[in-house]
């Protein structure tokens, strides 16, 4: 029986890169993915010439693990506007990036999105993001991202009308309790970069990292059964022998392949995604747009099409609406709720829109309350030849997946023998 030196279980971005850091460095690899594609939860499907992302994503591009593992000129990126429009009472107001968007955010200093101290206050924030490196950022104090936005002073009409659906939209949860350290990571992320998607849908880029893999290094449609300290045994029976084991799943798959006592939390967030398609764009430009009112069902909304024309066949529109968590009631009763509320939003041309599909994600994102050690590198051995990792053990981002990818290869090489890791674990 052939043992190779390592297998990972699953092809999620974390697998891909454990993978191709190896492979880099000599190690003979088998990646073993359950479906029949690579990517994980960043997948897109086609349904009648429309690119369906499975949930709403987008690439932040100064993500220093994108920047070091893709080649942003191959994805074609399309990026979205810096800021957001957001429905309040009736009305739209646009909220954007001061140093990009001078004028429009000089307007908007009279919109009805907080006070003009707030303004001020917006400044601050960006200042703060901008000092120190990340991993200094990463061992600030942590507090929840309400305290920390009450700390600085905002007020309570713009944290419920802009930061609520905003940040809502990015940690799938309106009520702020995520760590202080990724709200400040993220928006450091996205001041000093665009937000983005690739032109063909968001799946381009674990292609591309799959496309760095040896032949046959994949395997799809092969799920495992159980791990041992020598290989896997998978579902069908076959006995796989490997000297080292990289769990790159989800958090609920590895702990219940290892054990919750040998994964960190693997409870999550989800989120509900609901696909329409229209012969119109209800909206102008690359814009996100917000439920500033907190009236729900859909949190936030764009049209990706508008960003990137090959989400949708000419003469269409493609929109994206994104409901936090999984509603109770049937998809038919919940496209009820969402078009009335985007009946409010861009009046009686929702009803002409038709339903695509559905998407319930139910865990679309790991918890990342304030104290679970957020930011910090967490890929771990769990015991002489296992390693897990994944974004539920680093920060719930493209980049903690990326580079929890990278150091779990680095744990795996030591367990190895292998003398030449510093490259490959180092930041």
């Amino acid at each position: 029986m052939k043992t190779r030196d390592t297998i990972i279980v699953g092809a999620g971005l974390a697998g891909l890169c454990a993978a191709i850091h190896l492979q880099r460095a000599g190690a003979r690899v088998t990646v073993l993915e359950s479906s029949g594609a690579v990517g994980g939860r960043v997948r897109t499907d086609t349904c009648r010439g429309f690119l369906l992302d499975r949930g709403f994503q987008v690439l932040l591009t100064a993500y220093p693990e994108c920047r070091r593992m893709l080649d942003y000129d191959a994805l074609r990126l399309r990026a979205f506007e810096p800021g957001a429009t957001i429905h309040r009472r009736g009305a739209w107001h646009t909220v954007a990036d001061p140093l990009r968007h001078p004028i429009i955010a000089l307007q908007s200093l009279t919109n009805a999105i907080g006070t003009q101290a707030d303004k001020i206050r917006v400044l601050k924030l960006m200042a703060l993001l901008r000092q120190g490196t990340l991993p200094e950022l990463f061992r600030r104090p942590e507090r929840t991202t309400l305290e920390a936005l009450e700390e600085i002073g905002f007020s309570e009409e713009i944290i419920d009308s802009f930061f609520r659906p905003f940040l809502g939209g990015i940690f799938l949860g309106r009520d702020l309790s995520t760590s202080s350290r990724m709200m400040e990571f993220v928006l450091r992320m996205m001041a000093s970069g665009r937000t983005a998607i690739p032109a063909l849908g968001m799946q381009r880029i674990p292609e591309q990292l799959a496309d760095q893999l040896d032949p046959g290094t994949i395997r799809l449609g092969e799920s495992v059964g159980s791990i041992q300290e020598r290989g896997v045994t998978l579902k069908k029976g076959e006995r796989l022998s490997a000297r080292t084991v990289i769990v790159a799943t989800d958090g609920e798959t590895a702990s219940d392949l290892l054990g919750e006592d040998r994964c960190p939390d693997p409870s999550g967030r989800g989120v509900t995604c609901v696909y329409f398609a229209a012969q119109e764009s209800p909206m102008r430009g690359a814009w996100l747009a917000l439920d500033g009112d907190g009236s729900g069902p859909v949190n936030n909304l764009c049209v990706p099409s508008n960003v990137s024309p090959r989400y949708s066949p000419r003469g269409a529109h493609l929109i994206s609406a994104s409901v936090l968590g999984i509603p109770r009631e049937s998809d038919a009763e919940l496209i009820v709720r969402v078009r009335k509320q985007l009946e409010r939003w861009f009046g009686s041309r929702v009803r002409r829109w038709e339903h695509l599909r559905t998407y319930r994600i139910s865990h679309a994102q790991p918890q990342q309350y304030a104290g679970g050690r957020i930011g910090q590198p967490r890929a771990k051995r769990v015991s002489r030849s296992i390693v897990v990792c994944g974004d539920h053990t680093e920060s719930a981002s493209i980049h903690g997946a990326m580079s929890s990818g990278r150091r779990a290869a680095a744990l795996a090489l030591r367990a190895l023998g292998a003398t030449e890791v510093a490259s490959v674990g180092h930041d």
